[in-house]
């Protein structure tokens, strides 16, 4: 992967900066595994606003991905690498031996022609599915299950990975991308390698239009609305608002806002690093 720049023959080309997208390999997606989005705007079912910032954009179908992973045993052969517009990391067509096709996360270096599996028979190739308990231990892995059966919930955005540190009883001892490291059941699932498309964030969209093409409105600063709009609006020239806060007044830097009392608090042994 590498990034392109454009020649400036545009202003909206002057400043773009993209992803070489060298490893698509087709534009066309698998037609059995498409279905239909619909878009609320931010509306709620009373056609009420509820949601800012939300509006617009290209039309989209989801691609179905297979975060389950759960078909054991069966080697697997890589058809296509494509793009999702639905997510930042690429996606990848597996055709089974059994005739069965479906979509993956596509882990970084993985080729069309490449055989991938899941189950305990896999081996810890990049790609292939394992149990955590089956993990060696200082292996990158991605697409992390919480929740053994329930599919990936955990690192599935582009260039992201997480680390094998240990294993505790019936715990893995997973570090994540934020730096938290936290344990998870070694029931649970995780694909080896790291998520495709690690540049993508350096790029730069190069004009307001381009954020609009994915579905986003602009943004409103605090400071820049009267008091009655937000708590830091007002004030003579261009004030600073005082303490940064969201528009319903919940302080924005450096408040904790998870919940102790959570169930999962236990299993979590070292906080994710902030900059505060």
């Amino acid at each position: 992967m590498a990034l392109k720049k454009y020649n400036p023959i545009t202003p909206g080309t002057r400043f773009k900066v993209g992803v070489s997208r060298d490893e698509i390999t087709t534009d066309t997606p698998e037609r059995s595994l498409l279905s239909s989005i619909k878009k609320s705007g931010g509306r709620n079912s009373s056609g009420k606003m509820t949601m800012r910032q939300i509006g617009g954009g290209h039309k989209r179908r989801y691609r179905i991905i297979d975060f389950k992973r759960d078909k054991d045993n069966i080697p697997g052969t890589v058809k296509t690498i494509e793009y999702d517009p639905n997510r930042s990391a690429f996606i990848a067509l597996i055709a089974y031996a059994d005739g069965e096709k479906r979509y993956i996360l596509a882990p970084h270096g993985l080729k069309v022609g490449d055989q991938v599996m899941s189950g305990p028979k896999a081996a810890p190739n990049t790609g292939n599915c394992l149990l955590l308990k089956n993990v060696p231990l200082g292996t990158s892995i991605h697409a992390i299950e919480l929740t053994p059966g329930k599919g990936a919930a955990l690192v599935r955005s582009a260039g992201t990975s997480a680390t094998m540190m240990g294993r505790e009883e019936r715990y893995a001892v997973i570090k994540l991308p934020s730096g938290e490291a936290r344990r998870i059941l070694l029931t649970c699932r995780a694909t080896m390698g790291t998520c495709s498309n690690p540049d993508h964030g350096l790029i730069t969209l190069g004009k307001a239009g381009a954020k609009r093409w994915a579905g986003k409105r602009s943004r409103v600063r605090g400071v820049a609305m009267n008091p009655v709009d937000h708590p830091m609006g007002g004030g003579e020239g261009r004030a600073s608002g005082g303490q940064p806060r969201s528009r319903t007044g919940k302080f924005a830097k450096g408040a904790k806002t998870r919940n102790t009392k959570k169930p999962s608090t236990k299993l979590i042994i070292s906080r994710r690093k902030t900059t505060n």
